[in-house]
């Protein structure tokens, strides 16, 4: 743990500047609790005003996390598909607008860098969203519009299965990166203002998206494939070319994409469910699968000290302008020791400023970084007539 006086630094700096997270998945985990509808996650046991035991997010543990901003992701599983999955992400958006409504003193919707720092200023969580998986547009840019529309500022292209546009870090390779559709989907995202987000796809569909990208580029929630050997981590090639781009690592804590020990284990449970004919990329049967064979292969612990690693590897590879943090919080079944919730962030900050990390540093990682690959997206989608 920091010292007394490093956490007491961090969470004033975090008062001063917004630290914004790149991917939480409380919105699914409501549904997943309540059902599709959102009028149904409050009031009751999920009201989300009080600390949720059974959750890594609530609005208690938020303020006490100094979290200014904040992508909630509109995620839809891969196995739906064509207008269930445009049904699905439409409810996940209207669940997020709604919890924005109920705790208005708390949330507040915003669709720019500069309405985020306003909202931070406010006293409240800039909230911003974040489709993850390209699945849930069914291969229609009106509905990517439509989304953009509603406020989504940033698509994942793919999640753990390719699209027909674009191949996950996951699946089998089928287009090679992106197809001509898929490179479509880019410009149009770029027109737009909506932040490619690289997570989850495979190398080659990241090298391809840089290729033709106007704009910073963004990996929400993804770790250094150099420090623990997972497929959802992002190369060094990778990296490196995100100096040139202008893009956004934002390090994830998920524990098999932090710690090689973790990682290995983890590619040995893929394995094994494959061998009992099951499919690793479908999350629900993966965690039920987990649960049989961690009995006999007890998972290692990922710890603070893993997260630090990936961020300190970034920073040296891609520089300080191009870092940030996405934590994945309610997406993963467990988190390193010592980043158990959302309220844990300013014991990272505070282990980087005893690491000699500088204010102004940490600031560009919390939040800066991000808020100026917002505004630079913006600035395109102004040039290229969208705004």
């Amino acid at each position: 743990m920091p010292t007394a006086d490093a956490l007491n630094r961090a969470k004033t700096l975090l008062e001063r500047t917004p630290l914004i997270d790149g991917h939480n998945d409380l919105p699914w985990a409501l549904r997943k609790s309540v059902g599709a509808d959102p009028a149904r996650v409050d009031p009751g046991p999920l009201d989300v005003a009080v600390e949720q035991p059974g959750l890594h997010t609530d609005l208690v543990r938020l303020r006490r996390g100094r979290v200014g901003g904040q992508f909630w992701s509109v995620y839809v599983p891969c196995g739906y598909t064509g207008h269930h999955a445009v049904t699905a992400v439409l409810e996940q958006v209207e669940l997020v607008h709604e919890l924005a409504a109920r705790y208005p003193r708390d949330l507040a919707i915003v669709r720019s860098a500069d309405a985020a720092e306003k909202a931070f200023a406010d006293g409240r969580v800039a909230s911003l969203l974040g489709a993850e998986g390209g699945h849930c547009i069914a291969e229609s840019l009106g509905v990517l519009r439509a989304l953009h529309r509603l406020g989504v500022r940033y698509m994942t292209l793919t999640h753990n299965e390719n699209v027909p546009w674009a191949d996950s870090a996951t699946d089998e390779p089928a287009v090679g990166g992106l197809n001509d559709f898929g490179r479509e989907v880019v410009g149009e995202m770029n027109r737009l203002g909506m932040l490619v987000d690289l997570s989850h796809v495979a190398p080659a569909t990241m090298r391809a998206a840089l290729d033709v990208a106007e704009a910073p580029v963004v990996f929400s929630h993804s770790s250094c494939r150099a420090v623990a050997d997972h497929p959802r981590n992002v190369p060094d090639d990778v990296l490196a070319r995100l100096t040139g781009n202008g893009g956004v690592c934002m390090v994830t804590f998920v524990p098999s994409f932090v710690s090689e020990a973790r990682a290995a284990w983890d590619a040995e449970l893929r394995e094994a469910m494959r061998r009992e004919g099951g499919d690793p990329r479908d999350l629900e049967a993966r965690e039920d699968f987990a649960a049989r064979w961690e009995a006999g292969h007890p998972k290692p612990a990922a710890t603070t000290a893993d997260v630090l690693a990936h961020v300190e590897h970034a920073r040296e590879v891609a520089g300080i302008d191009h870092i940030g943090l996405g934590g994945d919080y309610d997406g993963v079944s467990d988190l390193p020791e010592g980043l158990g919730d959302v309220s844990c962030y300013p014991v990272l900050i505070a282990e980087l400023l005893e690491r000699g990390w500088s204010e102004e540093d940490c600031a560009k990682l919390a939040g800066r970084n991000v808020l100026r690959v917002l505004r630079e997206a913006e600035a395109v989608a102004a040039r290229l007539g969208a705004a």
